[in-house]
């Protein structure tokens, strides 16, 4: 009976330890989705790189995850200036050795009005951090993936991207681009031991988002409510495991049976 429960606590253990000796990459990681990300990747061993353009959040985020682990790197970063993310990537790189896993979860969101009211400069503001700020992230990560033949890479899109949602016309392209990219470099990558994956959230309970009327987003799910952050975050970590290994080229919506618009 001894070794048995030996036997069955040495399984949770190594459950819980997916990601001992592999490095994770969080962009946008001071709130939400992110957040809850980089505390499951610490939970379960990973050496966690964090960045944000909200540093002071971002430093709340990395005493959270001291409680799991000291190998926890931070950095003020805005994804959309190509030369900071480079710079950020090689300073984790030299102290953490490599970047196994990269979740590229920055964006901007918080978006209404009509599409002849939404200016061309914001129409570049959301192009370069939701869909280049990903373009650069996974630039500056994938060559060592490619180098070491293991990599995952999970992009965080949205069910906007899949259906489209008016008065978001800028974030709904932004997004359907994130699932095109990632569909696209899951072929280029598939016999290099590299998997690509995008997640699509539908509305997350505990987000900030101001623009959110919880009441009518519950009603679009047939599940009767919206998601939570951890709910994604598990999904997320889960393509990021070796269980998820002939899992690629994928758009996993997260949405509780959303009811199609």
């Amino acid at each position: 009976m001894k070794n048995m429960w030996f036997y069955y606590a040495t399984i949770i253990k190594e459950t819980v330890m997916r990601f001992k000796n592999k490095t994770a990459l969080i962009t946008g990681a001071s709130v939400g989705i992110g957040r809850a990300v980089a505390l499951q990747f610490a939970k379960e061993g990973a050496k966690v790189v964090l960045c944000d353009v909200n540093y002071e959040k971002l430093k709340s985020v990395k005493e959270e995850i001291l409680q799991y682990t000291n190998e926890v790197l931070i950095y003020n970063c805005d994804v959309s200036d190509e030369k900071k993310v480079y710079e950020m990537v090689s300073d984790a790189q030299e102290k953490f050795g490599t970047i196994d896993i990269l979740i590229n979860n920055a964006a901007l969101w918080r978006c209404r009005g009509s599409f002849v009211n939404i200016s061309t400069d914001e129409w570049k503001k959301f192009l370069d951090i939701n869909v280049m700020g990903t373009v650069y992230a996974t630039k500056a990560t994938l060559p060592k993936m490619l180098e070491n033949k293991w990599g995952r890479i999970i992009n965080v899109a949205s069910v906007a991207g899949v259906y489209g949602n008016a008065n978001m016309v800028h974030y709904s392209a932004t997004k359907g681009a994130i699932i095109s990219m990632t569909k696209a470099l899951a072929k280029e990558v598939a016999d290099k031991g590299i998997t690509v994956n995008a997640v699509s959230p539908g509305s997350v309970s505990d987000s900030s988002n101001p623009d959110i009327n919880y009441y009518r987003e519950s009603e679009l799910s047939f599940m009767g409510r919206t998601g939570t952050n951890a709910e994604n975050a598990n999904l997320i970590c889960f393509l990021a495991s070796e269980e998820a290994s002939y899992i690629s080229c994928q758009n996993i919506q997260i949405d509780g049976c959303r009811k199609k618009q």
